[in-house]
């Protein structure tokens, strides 16, 4: 029996299909692609954006138009908040945001009786951390471990705290064991992620910061790249920083989500921070990890965003020097106040402002990767590309390319010899 799992979204969901994918697989499966022939198809949703769940939909029709009598099931987020939905799209299956294991037997209990259902549970009655199997078995270079589940901070635009529910920890000791283990399988790199792994902790009324958890993780696998997933500007503060800017094994990539750079906007947003903090976290991180990336998220066209505050957002995007940027239109999610909000900005004014912001992002991209030209940069080789090139990424989670032999899972010194569209060239050392 065949099986293929299509992910969409954050690195959360990157988790959870690895390990479903590693659960299919202890079950006796055999992992085929999306594209091909399966006996059983997972499409792992997302709903931040109006976008994310038309891909869905999308993935879900071309599964059962590539195999009519193959078992289609469907999970994440969109699932969770919207399941009505999937009753138009000849899904056996549904399933939300928990119990992934359960969820894989009713998948197994249709093969048998093809009678479809329906589960999805009220995610805030959750009390507990679902834990599952960090790592999947494909090519072990990087792997997900999920630390934390839920959100309660609310902000006007997100649906998100409606699918995951209230904030869920795993103990510091229960990760540790798993990046060990991860360790072990052969994965070099381990991304530790949430959904808002900046509340890590708060549950487990033991006292222990994010930055305890992460202390834990770097001295447990010093051979291996630990990376952060998203944090609140909030938490970086001198004590985050003074307890981490000793691991050499952290890298210098920091993913602050930001969302506007107008105190206006952000208010309206229902953010918890102003420029002025987020900027303090940007000094803070730079004087205690020279060269580091800061990358961000950009929302535009949120309701009520005139003209003259998305110039003050553009100005501050220089002021910040962002690496990198995530940017999106804003998008209207029925169930979240910013829905009803006045001052709805059409779509073709989002996209607009979405390209202007776009230019920004890109002048200082360059900026930022032009600087380690003629640098030396040890960089985690992962796949070849069209060219023959193999490719990977250094710890500030630039994009290297450069030749070699069967450089897959090895970290080696790169001197970088110059730009390119999707990154930086560079030649072995």
């Amino acid at each position: 029996m065949k099986f293929a799992i299509y992910t969409l979204g954050c690195k959360v969901n990157q988790y959870e299909s690895q390990a479903l994918e590693r659960e299919l697989l202890r079950r006796g499966y055999e992992r085929g692609g999306f594209d091909e022939p399966c006996d059983l198809y997972i499409v792992n949703t997302c709903t931040v954006t109006a976008v994310s769940d038309k891909k869905s939909r999308n993935a879900l029709r071309r599964a059962r138009k590539l195999s009519p009598d193959a078992v289609i099931g469907v999970c994440g987020c969109y699932a969770q908040v919207k399941p009505e939905d999937m009753d138009a799209l000849s899904v056996d299956v549904v399933g939300g945001t928990g119990d992934r294991g359960a969820f894989i037997d009713r998948m197994e209990q249709f093969r048998r009786d093809r009678i479809r259902s329906v589960q999805v549970d009220n995610a805030f009655r959750r009390k507990t951390f679902e834990r599952l199997e960090a790592g999947g078995l494909g090519d072990r270079t990087r792997a997900m471990l999920k630390v934390e589940d839920g959100c309660v901070n609310f902000c006007t635009y997100c649906i998100i705290p409606y699918a995951r529910g209230a904030i869920r920890s795993l103990p510091a000791a229960d990760a540790v064991e798993q990046v060990r283990s991860l360790r072990d399988m052969g994965y070099r790199e381990v991304v530790v992620t949430g959904i808002e792994i900046s509340s890590w902790g708060q549950d487990l009324k033991t006292g222990e910061k994010p930055q305890d958890l992460i202390a834990a993780i770097c001295e447990a696998v010093p051979e291996m790249r630990v990376r952060l997933g998203s944090l609140e500007p909030r938490t970086v503060d001198e004590s985050f920083c003074g307890a981490l800017r000793g691991y050499g094994n952290l890298c210098p990539q920091f993913h602050l989500s930001l969302q506007s750079g107008c105190d206006e906007t952000l208010r309206r947003m229902g953010r918890k921070y102003d420029t002025a903090r987020f900027l303090e976290s940007c000094r803070l991180l730079r004087e205690s990890f020279p060269d580091c990336a800061v990358t961000t998220d950009l929302i535009v066209g949120f309701p009520g965003e005139t003209e003259a505050e998305f110039e003050t957002t553009l100005a501050f995007l220089r002021q910040a020097e962002f690496a990198a940027m995530h940017i999106f239109p804003y998008s209207r999610r029925t169930g979240t106040p910013a829905a009803k909000m006045p001052g709805q900005i059409p779509g073709a004014e989002k996209e607009r402002r979405a390209a202007r912001a776009g230019a920004v992002e890109a002048e200082l991209r360059r900026a930022y990767r032009e600087r380690f030209v003629g640098k030396t940069l040890p960089v985690l080789f992962e796949q070849q590309d069209g060219r023959g090139l193999w490719t990977g990424h250094a710890p500030n989670y630039i994009p290297v390319a450069a030749e070699g032999e069967d450089l897959r899972n090895q970290i080696r010194d790169v001197e970088i010899t110059g730009q390119e569209t999707e990154g930086l060239r560079g030649r072995l050392k």
